[in-house]
């Protein structure tokens, strides 16, 4: 598989489909026996907030890679992101209820690059705080 994208067609400012991803208390035990990753700020309300967090908290690499589902859906194939990184600026707090918490990902390009790559800004916040900073991919296009 590879980028559906074309390089030649992706101007600077092109922006990619926002999307907003959904977070229970369900989905952190579901990542947390996935990534084997049981932190108990993760899923134990008493033990977070002992600790001084306001609640259980998103992982941050959980967080990290719904951010990036913007641009492996814009592109489809996500073997095209050669570069990612970013910056936890704030943690995605998870109350325990129904509605849990959402994680709200927006992206651009911000620079074109040598051989067909291009450079991709993404914004992610939650409950109107930006919980990542310095979000960047660089992708490979078609």
């Amino acid at each position: 598989m590879s980028a559906i994208v074309n390089y030649d067609e992706v101007e600077v400012g092109t922006e990619l489909p926002a999307q907003s991803f959904p977070v229970t208390r369900a989905t952190l035990v579901q990542y947390a026996g996935a990534s084997g990753d049981f932190n108990p700020i993760h899923w134990n309300e008493a033990f977070a907030t002992s600790v001084g967090l306001p609640d259980v908290i998103a992982h941050g690499m959980f967080t990290m890679a719904e951010a990036v589902r913007v641009v492996t859906d814009w592109v489809v194939d996500p073997g095209a992101v050669v570069e990612y990184g970013v910056r936890f600026t704030k943690p995605v707090v998870v109350p325990n209820d129904e509605s849990g918490a959402r994680i709200e990902v927006s992206g651009k390009v911000a620079a074109k690059l040598d051989d067909r790559r291009v450079r991709v800004d993404l914004v992610a916040t939650s409950a109107g705080q930006k919980v990542l900073g310095m979000s960047r991919a660089v992708v490979q296009l078609a």
